[in-house]
């Protein structure tokens, strides 16, 4: 088996493009339980369970806003790490 050696930059790459698939489910899931915890708020505060959903949601919702930041702070990195172009003195 091989060692691959990746660059700095390579490694961006590939983490932006894994913390932008998390965030694609993170979203979709804090959706889903929003639209979950509407329908059946009534029900759920009836059987005392509604707390605990809305803490989940707070804390996916939460999850989601650092996913976001997180990905603009690599997106910045990556644009950093990009070469010059060629022909440019740096």
């Amino acid at each position: 088996m091989s060692v691959e050696h990746k660059s700095a930059l390579e490694h961006v790459n590939d983490t932006l493009a894994q913390l932008k698939e998390m965030r694609h489910y993170a979203k979709n899931n804090v959706e889903l339980l929003t639209t979950q915890w509407l329908l059946f708020d009534g029900e759920l505060s009836k059987l005392k369970h509604a707390s605990k959903i809305e803490v989940l949601m707070t804390r996916q919702g939460e999850f989601y806003d650092v996913l976001e930041e997180e990905i603009n702070a690599l997106e910045s990195l990556a644009e950093a790490l990009q070469p010059p172009p060629e022909g440019e003195d740096g």
